[in-house]
């Protein structure tokens, strides 16, 4: 049989079943539309994420040492020569204060931190200036607010409030600048910068360093450094550093913690993959249905046709030529279904995003992420997502194709 004719055939047979075949590939669109609109969607969001950590951030390294005799300044620098493959480590103290605006108060986070610490983390500013050399080493009483901290204490994260004075621990404080908040999801009172020297006189109390980040020279390889810096620290400190596969039991004495960009990146990866799974085992469930649906419609298809496949076979027909006609007849069942599935997962996808982004922009820190989020649907996905039609043309397809082939022509042509 010529592929033209055979083509002809099952245009022919499917254009006289409309209202079935498009009732029959339902299920086929559901499902597929399913796994790309989650696809890009998921996609989409991680590209976000991974997108809003910047060039700088994915150069950044977090640290953290408890030691016996604790943590210095001097062992930082110290450290620092030690890791020539870092082109700043900065050091921090984080505590908590009471931060006061008139009548307006919160308790947010404080953070002592360098100067170079807003090069290392890629802290955008919205006002005014960062902490300066010149600021740590004379202690000055200078602040710089996140977003977070602006709206606690000025009621609207967009307030202008660099020259203002606020209060922490009934000490006045001058505001210089206004940051991008980080991490704002995670605290809600926001974050105030310091001089690590004023904080560490004025409002800590102690001298202990409490955080370390690090931004390594461009071309490192981030997947050793982390090994590096470990042993570095572990030799440094005296402490011998976790066993593979030993979890981190949050900080206490005797532990190193280093961290880089690329194993959040991973982390990221990985559970994306593993919700992309899940909501794809789920959208199966749906093709399945459908497939049931396509055998069911095929082996009606069959017990219509049987004088018409009788003829076929007394005209010469072989059964192979019976069976890839109602096979083709299944695989463009399917990939009909699998092309208005692509297109209509596709246009979901971005109402999604839509809904996403109003869901997203009531909390601080999430709108901008939001308005980031663009659905990614990549050659692969349509590919997957075709193979998928096709497997299922075929595998539901198979055993009404079978049934036709294998019938008698004579019997086949005295059916009523």
């Amino acid at each position: 049989m010529k592929a033209r004719d055979l083509a002809y055939e099952t245009i022919s047979a499917l254009d006289s079943n409309r209202g079935r075949s498009l009732l029959t590939v339902l299920g086929i669109v559901i499902g597929i539309s399913a796994v790309i609109t989650m696809t890009a969607l998921i996609g989409g969001i991680k590209q976000a994420m991974i997108g809003s950590l910047g060039l700088t951030q994915a150069r950044m390294v977090t640290m953290g040492v408890w030691s016996d005799r604790g943590v210095t300044l001097d062992d930082i620098e110290q450290v620092k020569e030690l890791l020539p493959q870092y082109e700043y480590i900065s050091a921090s103290v984080s505590t908590e204060a009471e931060a006061k605006n008139g009548r307006k108060s919160s308790s947010p986070f404080v953070r002592g931190v360098q100067p170079s610490f807003f090069k290392v983390t890629g802290t955008q500013l919205v006002e005014g200036r960062f902490i300066t050399e010149q600021d740590d080493e004379s202690g000055s009483f200078v602040c710089v607010l996140d977003q977070g901290s602006v709206r606690q204490l000025y009621g609207r994260p967009d307030e202008s409030v660099v020259g203002n004075t606020i209060r922490l621990n009934d000490m006045t404080f001058t505001i210089v600048g206004v940051t991008m908040s980080e991490d704002s999801f995670m605290d809600e009172s926001g974050t105030i910068y310091l001089p690590l020297s004023t904080c560490v006189k004025r409002i800590a109390g102690y001298e202990e360093i409490s955080d370390i980040r690090g931004l390594v020279y461009e071309g490192v390889d981030m997947s050793t450094i982390a090994d590096e810096t470990t042993a570095v620290l572990s030799s440094y400190f005296g402490i011998e550093p976790m066993e593979e596969g030993e979890e981190f039991d949050g900080g206490s004495y005797g532990d190193i913690f280093v961290m880089t960009m690329q194993s959040v990146i991973d982390q990221l990866d990985s559970t994306t993959a593993s919700f992309q799974l899940m909501m794809t085992v789920v959208a199966s469930i749906s093709l399945v249905v459908g497939g049931i649906g396509i055998m069911n419609m095929m082996l009606t298809n069959v017990t219509e046709r049987i004088r018409e496949i009788g003829l076929r076979k007394a005209l010469g027909a072989r059964s192979s030529d019976i069976t890839t006609q109602f096979l083709l007849e299944s695989v463009c069942l399917c990939l009909a279904g699998g092309v208005v599935g692509i297109l209509a997962g596709y246009l979901a996808s971005f109402g999604l995003t839509d809904l996403l982004g109003g869901a997203l922009s009531a909390g601080i820190g999430f709108g901008e992420l939001a308005g980031d989020i663009t659905p990614v649907i990549d050659v692969q996905s349509v590919g997957m997502a075709t193979g998928i039609c096709v497997l299922i043309g075929v595998i539901f397809g198979y055993y009404p194709a079978r049934r036709a082939a294998k019938l008698d022509p004579v019997e086949s042509l005295h059916y009523q």
